[in-house]
C-alpha cells in the first residue's frame, strides 16, 4: 500500500492547478501547429517528407533523452527553478522558430522547443505525486485536457492564420506567448514556495534509482511509446493524409482539430472513471477504440471523417492519461514517481520519435500514406495486447 501523505491545504491546491493548467497549454502547440503549415514549411525549405517529419520527431526524441537527466536537475537546482527555466527556452525557441531563415537555424529551435517540453513534461509528474498523492489519476486528467486543448487551439487556428498572412511564420510565432504565460505562472509557484519555504522542494534530494531492471517499469514504457507513436505520427500527417484525398486545406485543419479535441476530451473521462489501481480493462477499451478508428480512417477515409477521427483520438486520449498516471500507481513516493517517469517518458518518447518519420518515409517511398496507416494499425494492436500485462505493482 501507498504510505499516506497530506494533500496540500485548499489555496495551495488551487494554486498549483491553475499553474499545471497553464503549463499544460504552452507544451503542444508548438509541436502540434507544425502539421497545419507542414505543406508551407516543405515548399519554403525544399524538404523531403521525411526531413519535414524531423520537426515533430526532434522534439519527441528529446523529450526522451533529457528526461534521464531531469531528475538529476531538480535536484542540483530545484524542481520549481528547473521548470521556469525550461518553460523559458521553450517560448524563446518558438519565437526563433518562426523566424528561421535556414534549415539549420529552423531545426536548431526545434531542439530547443524539445528540450524545454522534455523537462517540464518529466519533472511535472513528481510535483503532481507530492501535492495530491489521492487524486493522481484526476490531477493527471487535468494536466492532459490542458495538454489536449493547447493541442487543439493551434490545431484549428494555425491554418486559417496562415492563409489569412499568407505564410507560416506568425502561425509558427504566435504560440510563444503560451510558454511566457507558463513561465510567469511557475514562477509565481516558485516564488510561493520560496515565500513559504515548502519543504516539497526538498522531497528530490533522495533520489530513487532508475527501473532499469523492472520488468514492469519496461511494460509501461512500451505501452506508453506506442501511444505516443501513433499519436506524433497523426498529428504530424493528419492534414497531409486528407489533403491528399482532396479535402481543403481549412478542412484538414479541421479534422486535426477534432482530433485535438477528442483526445482533450477523452481525458477527464478516463481520468475520472478509472478509480482502481488496476486499470487494464481500461487500458484495453482505449486500445480497442483506437484501433477501430485507423482501421475505419483506412478502410474508407473520406466516410464520415469527423467522427472516424474523433474516435481514433478519444482511444489515444484515454490511453495517454493511463499511460501517464501508470508510474504514480506503481511507485511510492515522489522521488520513484520521477525516476519511473523519467525512466517511462526516456524509453516512451525515443520510440515515439520514429513514427512521424516512419510514416514520412513510407510516404516518400509507396508514395501513397496507405502503408503508412497500416503501421499505425499493427501498433494499435500491439497496444491491446500490452495493456492486458499491466497488472499494478503492490507496495
Amino acid at each position: 500500500m501507498h504510505p499516506a501523505t497530506k494533500e496540500s491545504p485548499l489555496p495551495a491546491l488551487g494554486l498549483g492547478i491553475v499553474a499545471i493548467v497553464l503549463v499544460a497549454l504552452a507544451l503542444r502547440p508548438s509541436i502540434v501547429s507544425v502539421g497545419p503549415i507542414l505543406p508551407r514549411i516543405i515548399d519554403a525549405f525544399a524538404l523531403s517528407h521525411a526531413q519535414a517529419s524531423l520537426l515533430t520527431a526532434i522534439p519527441d526524441l528529446l523529450m526522451g533523452l533529457l528526461a534521464l537527466p531531469a531528475p538529476w536537475l531538480a535536484h542540483r537546482f530545484g524542481r520549481d527553478k528547473t521548470i521556469v527555466t525550461a518553460l523559458a527556452i521553450l517560448g524563446v525557441s518558438t519565437l526563433i522558430r518562426a523566424f528561421a531563415p535556414d534549415v539549420l537555424a529552423l531545426l536548431l529551435s526545434t531542439v530547443g522547443v524539445g528540450a524545454g517540453i522534455a523537462v517540464t513534461g518529466t519533472l511535472l509528474s513528481g510535483y503532481i505525486k507530492v501535492n495530491y498523492p489521492t487524486r493522481a489519476a484526476w490531477v493527471m486528467g487535468i494536466y492532459v485536457t490542458g495538454l489536449s486543448f493547447g493541442s487543439t487551439l493551434s490545431a484549428v487556428i494555425t491554418a486559417p492564420m496562415a492563409e489569412s498572412v499568407s505564410g507560416w511564420r506568425l502561425p509558427a510565432g504566435i504560440w510563444s506567448v503560451l510558454g511566457l504565460l507558463a513561465t510567469l505562472a511557475w514562477g509565481y509557484v516558485y516564488w510561493q514556495h520560496v515565500r513559504t519555504h515548502d519543504a516539497s522542494q526538498k522531497t528530490v534530494a533522495v533520489r530513487a534509482p532508475m527501473p532499469w531492471r523492472n520488468a514492469l517499469a519496461w511494460r509501461v514504457a512500451a505501452f506508453f511509446a506506442c501511444v505516443n507513436l501513433i499519436f506524433y505520427a497523426m498529428v504530424t500527417w493528419t492534414a497531409a493524409v486528407f489533403l491528399e484525398h482532396g479535402l481543403s486545406s481549412s478542412m484538414a485543419g479541421v479534422l486535426l482539430g477534432c482530433f485535438t479535441a477528442a483526445f482533450m476530451l477523452a481525458s477527464p473521462v478516463f481520468g475520472a472513471y478509472s478509480k482502481s489501481l488496476d486499470r487494464r480493462v481500461w487500458l484495453v477499451s482505449s486500445a480497442v477504440i483506437t484501433l477501430l478508428g485507423l482501421v475505419v480512417m483506412i478502410v474508407a477515409p473520406l466516410w464520415a471523417p469527423v467522427p472516424v477521427i474523433a474516435i481514433t483520438a478519444f482511444g489515444l486520449g484515454g490511453a495517454f492519461t493511463l499511460g501517464m498516471t501508470l508510474p504514480l500507481d506503481n511507485t511510492a513516493n515522489a522521488s520513484e514517481t520521477n525516476a519511473w517517469t523519467a525512466f517511462v517518458l526516456t524509453i516512451g518518447y525515443l520510440v515515439a520519435a520514429t513514427g512521424p518519420l516512419a510514416f514520412g518515409y513510407l510516404r516518400d517511398v509507396t508514395g501513397s500514406y496507405a502503408s503508412s496507416l497500416y503501421m499505425l494499425i499493427g501498433i494499435a494492436g500491439l497496444m491491446i495486447g500490452m495493456a492486458c500485462w499491466l497488472k499494478p505493482a503492490e507496495h
